[in-house]
C-alpha cells in the first residue's frame, strides 16, 4: 500500500491540525544603532556597550523563527532589552504585539499568557509553581511546548544558570528551550546603581 504523504498533509492541516508551526521572524535593520538608541532612551546616564548586546543584534537582524532566552547577571541592560527596547522595535518594524510579564504575572495568568503568539517573561525562575483553583501547573514548561508546538516566540530573561534552571524546571523544559530559543550568557557584574 502506498500513502500519499503529501495528501495526508493537506488533510490534516484543513481539519486544524498543527503540521508546521507559524515561526515569527524578525529582520530589523541597523539593529546595534536602534539598541544603542534604545538604551538611550531607556536607561538614564551612561550607556555602557556590553559585547553580549552584539549578540542581541545579531538576532534581532534574523532571529531565523526562534526567541530569545538571556541569561545571568548585567541587571537592568539586559531586562530593559527585552522588557522595552525589543518589544518597541518588533513593535514599530513589524507591527506586532509583544506581551510583556514579570514571572509572577506569569502564574498568575498563565491562560491568558499562554493565549498570546508574542511573549516575554522577565525573571523566569523566581517564581513558584502556579496553583489555580487546586491546580498545580509548570507555567513555563506549558509556554516551552506551546512555542515548540504552535510557533509562539519567546523572549525571556533570568539570573539563574542553566543548571539552576535545569533544576528548577527538569530537562524536557529545558531541551525545549534550546530548540525554540538563541541562549545569550550576559558576564560581569549587575549594571544597576
Amino acid at each position: 500500500m502506498e500513502i500519499d504523504l503529501e495528501q495526508t498533509k493537506q488533510y490534516l492541516i484543513k481539519s486544524g491540525t498543527i503540521i508546521e508551526p507559524d515561526r515569527v521572524n524578525i529582520a530589523i535593520p541597523d539593529a546595534r544603532h536602534m539598541i544603542k538608541r534604545g538604551l538611550e532612551t531607556f536607561i538614564k546616564g551612561d550607556v555602557v556597550w556590553l559585547p553580549e548586546y552584539e549578540e542581541v543584534a545579531d538576532w534581532l537582524t534574523n532571529n531565523e523563527g526562534r526567541g530569545l532566552l538571556l541569561i545571568g547577571n548585567c541587571g537592568r541592560g539586559k531586562s530593559v532589552l527585552a522588557k522595552k527596547i525589543i518589544p518597541t522595535l518588533i513593535s514599530y518594524f513589524h507591527r506586532k504585539i509583544v506581551s510583556v510579564y514579570s514571572s509572577t504575572q506569569m502564574n498568575q495568568h498563565p491562560d491568558e499568557v499562554l493565549s498570546k503568539h508574542i511573549v516575554c517573561v522577565d525573571d523566569i525562575g523566581t517564581e513558584g509553581e502556579s496553583m489555580l483553583y487546586g491546580n498545580r501547573r509548570m507555567v513555563l514548561a506549558e509556554l516551552a511546548d506551546a512555542a515548540e508546538i504552535e510557533g509562539k516566540m519567546l523572549i525571556l530573561t533570568t539570573n539563574m544558570s542553566v543548571d539552576e534552571l535545569r533544576q528548577k524546571y527538569g530537562e524536557r523544559t529545558i531541551d525545549r528551550l534550546r530548540v525554540v530559543t538563541k541562549p545569550i550568557l550576559f558576564n560581569g557584574e549587575s549594571l544597576r546603581k
